[in-house]
């Protein structure tokens, strides 16, 4: 149990020492609201997974409390869970009109829009939840619709921020509702929840204008076709990637799902504008001159599935990078995706294209769309909290910002830097921490399965870097005898036609273990537990490995 009837508490299931798959929960007495559901990609050290969800275990023993779940945003690490957690609880999701658009796309792949309650909210919402009430104000961020909460509670108020930066001139005009949030640090806030991904970065986050201007001269100087990769959440940089299209008089075609996806949903409720007479569809490409085109891709993070990685070895069917061409890189490379993007680049310049990547500093295609050590001070000066939380970084990222916060006058002692399951327990309005509830990581596969476990990835983590190791033998189910020799198959362990010597080895080391239980009370799993060690221990003396050992020992 979270709380108890007149205390409030905080906790995050993800979102903690980390950046991806956030979720929070705020809780008091029998009333429970959850924010954000989202999921990140899986590394290559996770073998097989392609999706990392929270664990959903303390919301599916307490779905009674559970009033709703609000969504900040639409990005994939605030909305990935969601078909999943909506599968376990049927709760009712509350967002806005471009996040829901969003959403739905996902709950219909999923086969679960129909059951889904989506309830579309805007800055001026108000929701009651019981002893929990939620009021919003607008954030900018680097896709449209973004709202920060206002949580109303019988201790006080607590504003999670959202994912947001200070822009003074935003590309969509939806500008952050700056005297709103002046306000509610007026009103007093009891708690602030704030992101902390750009706590390294000095200064503040400059403006996505920016970008637009590089974005057209770009283009202007472009020969051939162009080929340009962003995020597809970016509604706001594909606008203006539109609007270069139109001063360059290039056609602009849609490459990858998700690109087509997003600006679908973008043009169906009026965040993106484009002429019908601008696009063409892929396929029609190769029929219009090189320097008439332009191909709005995803991939930009070097995703091995992703348009640009098929593009960059000409294995689209549709276009083809040919020499002269022009390749954008509108975005930075995350970091840990430096390694794929660099592979990518490489077979661009293979292909004889003229490529324009590296970080933003460097080529002025990206900005931020979150905010710098400048932006989070401010919202720390207009919020005035006395208790403060920072989430969605890396240690070393909370530990700056909360840093920062000491500089804008909130005490040392009444910052809490958190792990994801860590409680914030705030009782006459004294806040302290002191106790956890579970939470960890969900894994998904390629299939949309939930469900593979710490073990399993361990096994496939032995199996990828030690190799395997089956050793069968036949045995008298009477006594337990050895009626066959060992046969002993090695794979991805050692070449067993150069390794003779130490095959040799572990048959007699087999054979004297199986030898070791005649006469005894037959029991196959104990002689499989005793080959499996007395091998083990063999090998690894011998070579250092330990690979995964799998005795077969058949009874007859």
């Amino acid at each position: 149990m979270l709380s108890s009837t007149g205390m409030l508490s905080v906790c995050a299931l993800g979102g903690i020492n980390e950046i991806g798959k956030n979720m929070y929960v705020i809780e008091y007495g029998e009333d429970l609201v959850i924010v954000d559901c989202g999921g990140k990609f899986a590394d290559r050290t996770f073998l097989g997974v392609d999706l990392i969800i929270p664990d959903f275990t303390y919301l599916v023993e307490n779905q009674h409390k559970i009033r709703g779940i609000i969504i900040t945003h639409g990005h994939e690490d605030h909305i990935g869970g969601i078909p999943y957690l909506l599968k376990k609880i049927n709760i009712p999701v509350y967002a806005t009109r471009f996040t829901l658009g969003l959403i739905e796309l996902k709950l219909k792949e999923h086969k679960i829009f129909r059951e889904s309650t989506l309830i579309e909210i805007h800055s001026d919402s108000r929701l009651n939840f019981g002893n929990i009430q939620a009021t919003f104000f607008k954030v900018i961020h680097s896709i449209p619709d973004c709202l920060g909460i206002v949580f109303h509670t019988p201790e006080g108020k607590i504003v999670h921020t959202g994912d947001f930066k200070f822009d003074l001139t935003p590309v969509n005009k939806q500008f952050t509702e700056i005297h709103k949030m002046a306000q509610i640090g007026d009103d007093g806030v009891l708690l602030l929840i704030s992101e902390s991904t750009n706590a390294e970065r000095p200064g503040s986050t400059p403006s996505e204008r920016e970008v637009g201007k590089q974005i057209e001269e770009s283009f202007f100087n472009a020969s051939g076709k162009i080929i340009i990769s962003t995020f597809a959440s970016n509604v706001n940089r594909i606008q203006q990637i539109v609007e270069a299209a139109i001063k360059t008089d290039r056609k602009l075609a849609l490459l990858g799902r998700s690109m087509v996806n997003v600006v679908s949903v973008a043009k169906k409720y009026g965040y993106i504008d484009i002429p019908d007479w601008l696009l063409i569809d892929a396929r029609d490409v190769k029929q219009w001159p090189s320097e008439k085109v332009v191909v709005l891709c995803t991939g930009s993070q070097g995703e091995p599935l992703a348009a640009l990685s098929r593009l960059s070895t000409n294995s689209n069917r549709d276009v083809r990078v040919d020499p002269g061409d022009t390749v954008i890189f509108a975005a930075s490379p995350i970091p840990g995706n430096e390694k794929d993007v660099t592979k990518i680049v490489d077979n661009l310049f293979k292909l004889g294209a003229n490529v324009i990547y590296g970080p933003a500093s460097k080529t002025g295609m990206h900005v931020s769309g979150h905010g710098y050590q400048e932006d989070l001070k401010l919202m720390l000066t207009l919020m005035k909290p006395k208790y403060f939380i920072p989430i969605h970084g890396e240690y070393r990222m909370l530990h700056l910002h909360a840093k920062l916060a000491e500089d804008v006058g909130v005490k040392p002692k009444n910052i809490f830097i958190l792990n994801n399951g860590d409680v914030v327990d705030i009782q006459h309005q004294e806040a302290r921490q002191t106790r956890k509830i579970p939470a960890g990581d969900a894994y998904v596969d390629a299939f949309g399965e939930e469900g593979i476990e710490d073990i399993v990835l361990r096994d496939r983590k032995q199996l990828s870097e030690e190799g395997m190791l089956i050793i069968v033998i036949t045995v008298n189910k009477a006594d337990g005898s050895r009626v066959s020799e060992p046969d002993s198959i090695s794979r991805g362990f050692v070449y067993a036609k150069e390794s003779g010597d130490l095959i040799r080895n572990i048959n007699e080391i087999t054979k004297s273990t199986i030898d070791s239980f005649k006469d005894k009370d037959f029991n196959i799993f104990a002689m499989k537990k005793a080959v499996k060690k007395d091998v083990g221990q063999y090998l690894y003396e011998k070579t250092k490995k330990k690979p995964m050992i799998l005795p077969i020992i058949v009874p007859i």
